[in-house]
């Protein structure tokens, strides 16, 4: 694996949300699939079944993308970064509503955030002789 900042953002960033995602499911023993509250992770992060299984898709897109090649990771780190940007503002309005099947709560809103922004900052900024391919 090369010295990319897109590989690297990718690995580091796809192994934690996998940590995450599999430590999602000790908080939420007997927490509906889709509840719309859901367990504490870490004392702080809501999370449901669905969420963490978010966790897991996302930690292996990018695990995957980073073992793949530079314009892989740049590309789903964009693209992710894209995605946890839309859900943060998405999420600052569903929260206590139905359609908050993800569980999600202020803190939530505060990783997904930060996550869009390094995501995007290093998948924008980063190895930019590769372009990232356009779906």
């Amino acid at each position: 694996m090369s010295n990319s900042p897109n590989r690297i953002l990718a690995t580091v960033v796809g192994a934690v949300y996998l940590v995450i995602g599999a430590l999602g499911f000790t908080a939420t023993s007997g927490v509906g699939f889709f509840s719309t509250e859901g367990g504490l992770l870490l004392g702080i992060f809501e999370v449901n079944p669905f969420h963490n299984v978010t966790h897991l898709v996302i930690g292996a897109a990018l695990l995957i993308a980073a073992l793949s090649n530079v314009r892989a990771s740049r590309t789903v780190n964009v693209v992710i970064g894209v995605v946890y940007l839309l859900l943060g503002l998405v999420g600052l309005f569903i929260v206590g509503s139905p359609f908050n099947i993800l569980a999600l709560n202020v803190p939530d809103h505060a990783l997904h955030f930060a996550s869009a922004a390094l995501l995007l900052a290093v998948g924008l900024g980063a190895d930019k002789s590769t372009r990232p391919s356009v779906a």
